[in-house]
Parts: C-alpha cells; structure tokens; sequence
C-alpha cells in the first residue's frame, strides 16, 4: 500500500536527494508543497516539517491516460519527505493502489507496477 524508508539524513540534505534522484530517472518535480509553511501561513502550527514532491514522467503520463481519461484524478505521483519525533522520512502510496481505485485494467496494473519500481529506487537514492 505505501513504501516508506527511514534515513539519518536532515530533512532540507533528503529533500535534495529526493530531487537529484527524480532527474536521474527521467521524472520531473513539477511542485512542491512545504506543507508546514502553508499550514503557518493560514495560523495553525504543524510540529514537524513535511514537504509533498509531485513528480512526473510526461512520457509514461500520456500511456497512463491513454488507458483511462479519468486517471488524470491519480498524477501526478507523490513523494514526502517528512519529519517525525526527530526522524526523517521519505515515502509514497504505491501507485497500484491508486490507480486500482479507478480501474482494474491488466495494462494499467503493468504500467503501475512499473511507476512503482522507479519511485522505490528514487526513494532509495535519496535516503
């Protein structure tokens, strides 16, 4: 369901990493959401810091939708780098089980299972 990994690194050296790692396999960061600076932003205190990378691959994106039109709901993939009780973490949703929200398609599950296999590895790059 989700792949998460623990690394001694600090949160700001993960992130880098994280974004080195989706260049080296041919995804894009198309934005990135520091969700305890919003959150401040709007006066409610988050402990610990978490960014939201959303990744892509426009080559695989277009495959994805020319399945299905309405796995646009799904992309693009996230990964987190966040902290916790002084930890750091970097981790996804297996885009299985989103994509297995909105269809069944064998195809689909290959492409998937195959987006899975490259955000493990950029995951495990950057940790």
């Amino acid at each position: 369901m989700n792949y998460i990994a623990q690394t001694t690194k600090n949160m700001d050296l993960a992130s880098d990493d994280l974004e080195k790692a989706v260049l080296k396999k041919g995804f894009g960061v198309l934005h990135v959401h520091d969700l305890q600076k919003t959150l401040k932003a709007k006066g409610v205190e988050l402990a610990d810091g978490c960014r939201i990378f959303e990744v892509c691959n426009p080559k695989i994106a277009s495959r994805v939708l020319g399945y299905d039109m309405r796995l646009n709901m799904a992309l693009p993939c996230r990964i987190s780098v966040w902290q916790e009780n002084e930890n750091t973490f970097v981790g996804m949703i297996s885009p299985q089980a989103i994509l297995a929200l909105i269809s069944q398609s064998e195809e689909l599950l290959a492409v998937a299972d195959e987006v899975s296999e490259i955000l493990k590895s950029i995951i495990d790059a950057a940790v």
